[in-house]
């Protein structure tokens, strides 16, 4: 039997894309999984040039808007990074 899955997809819309280099990144969780807030500031740790971006953003776990950055993100999940998007 495989190990268990020990990671969260990041998929990075827009800009956030733009500023780290790619579309989507794994981050290691605990097999518990951690709060939304910790593993934004994870992302902002290894990829500082997103920390402005994380400021203004909205976070997505599983197809659902996150309002409460407690919520728990566990491994298998996948996590978006929405910032404010432009246009006209």
């Amino acid at each position: 039997m495989p190990p268990a899955r020990r990671s969260v997809h990041v998929r990075l819309f827009a800009s956030a894309g733009t500023a780290a280099g790619r579309s989507s990144v794994e981050l290691d969780v605990p097999a518990g999984g951690i709060g939304a807030a910790e593993l934004v500031r994870g992302l902002a740790a290894a990829h500082p040039q997103l920390k402005s971006i994380l400021r203004a953003s909205r976070f997505v776990r599983n197809g659902r808007y996150l309002t409460d950055l407690r919520q728990r993100v566990r491994p298998g999940d996948e996590f978006s990074v929405h910032p404010p998007y432009g246009g006209g």
